[in-house]
């Protein structure tokens, strides 16, 4: 594994990603998988997800719809500088701001290898138009010809179908992804040893299954709440 950078392997930073993404030597990250703000107006207690108010986190910081273009280019492109030659990476999005997603992989050299659907067992409930209850996951490579894929599965789909997990009484962050999600992606497109980035932190989830896992792992969580609940999760396991 090669050493990335500033930052020591197996070890969560509390900042803002377009700040320290700069910081990583190129080619140095073997795997990306992260869950980036969607610019939807998220607000944590309102938009639970069948949770208490009490119980989830406060502090998501979003990004001004207006700026999100920018952003999602800038730190995509950062993120394809880091890739290792056969590094790939995994990007959960909404429908809202998918396009923008497309167009900065598309601007970064990237290539699009499956847009993959998960579909989970409830979302926000709606009186005008239809529930959502699915995220887009976007599958690139740095190089189509070359990339980590371990076909675990003899035919595996491009849709997910993998419940939210339930935390009763407990804490946690508002977008929590599934343990059995983030397996499902480090154990197709990973391999032990290898290094994998999570730039936009939020619970933590995809350095506790690397670890478990015996993949390396980095991580940024820009909200200092979720970096130190990751962070005491990390620590605990």
């Amino acid at each position: 594994m090669k050493k990335p950078g500033a930052f020591r392997p197996d070890t969560l930073y509390q900042g803002d990603a377009l700040e320290l993404l700069p910081r990583i030597p190129d080619g140095t990250v073997d795997l990306i998988v992260t869950d980036p703000p969607f610019a939807i107006d998220f607000r944590a207690q309102r938009l639970n997800y069948n949770r208490k108010g009490s119980n989830v986190l406060e502090g998501y910081r979003e990004v001004p719809e207006e700026e999100y273009g920018e952003f999602t280019r800038q730190w995509i492109a950062e993120a394809a500088r880091v890739l290792s030659p056969a590094g790939s990476m995994y990007i959960f999005s909404g429908w809202n701001r998918l396009r923008d997603i497309l167009e900065g992989i598309d601007e970064a050299g990237l290539t699009t290898v499956n847009h993959l659907i998960w579909k989970y067992q409830f979302g926000v409930f709606t009186k005008k138009k239809y529930v959502t209850s699915h995220y887009h996951i976007l599958f690139v490579a740095k190089d189509p010809k070359q990339y980590t894929f371990n076909k675990i599965d003899h035919y595996p789909e491009d849709v997910w179908v993998i419940n939210r997990e339930y935390w009763k009484g407990k804490m946690k962050t508002p977008t929590k992804l599934p343990r059995e999600l983030v397996r499902k992606i480090l154990l197709y497109s990973s391999n032990p040893g290898d290094l994998v980035l999570d730039p936009f932190l939020g619970s933590g989830t995809v350095a506790l299954v690397a670890k478990e896992e015996g993949r390396h792992f980095l991580g940024f969580e820009i909200v200092p709440e979720y970096y130190l609940f990751a962070k005491n999760c990390l620590d605990e396991q």
